[in-house]
C-alpha cells in the first residue's frame, strides 16, 4: 500500500526505447557538458552523463519539488539535462574545477 503510493508519486520519464534513450542521453548530456564544462566529453560520455542526469534529474524533481507525471520525449530531455548539469556542476565542485 504504501510503495504504492510512493511509486504513484515519481516523475515518470519515458521516452520510449533504449534507442531513445540512447539520443535523450546524448543530447542532454552534450548539452550539459557545453554549459558546465565549456565544452563536450564525446559521444560515449556525452550518453553515460545524460543517462545518469535523467535518473538524477528525475529523482531531484520528484522529491525536491513533488512534480509527478509523465514528461514524454522532449521533457525528459528537459529533466536530464537538469540532472546531467547537476552532476557535472558537483562533479566540478570536487575536483578543484578540473573537468
Amino acid at each position: 500500500m504504501i510503495a504504492a503510493g510512493l511509486l504513484d508519486s515519481r516523475l515518470n520519464l519515458d521516452p520510449g526505447s533504449w534507442l531513445a534513450w540512447i539520443v535523450v542521453g546524448l543530447i542532454a548530456g552534450a548539452i550539459a557538458a557545453r554549459v558546465v564544462a565549456g565544452r563536450g566529453f564525446g559521444c560515449l560520455a556525452d550518453i553515460v552523463v545524460g543517462v545518469a542526469g535523467a535518473i538524477i534529474g528525475g529523482f531531484l524533481l520528484s522529491s525536491l519539488f513533488g512534480m509527478t507525471g509523465n514528461v514524454g520525449f522532449f521533457g525528459s530531455i528537459v529533466v536530464a539535462f537538469i540532472g546531467a548539469a547537476a552532476l557535472l556542476a558537483v562533479l566540478k565542485l570536487v575536483s578543484g574545477g578540473r573537468l
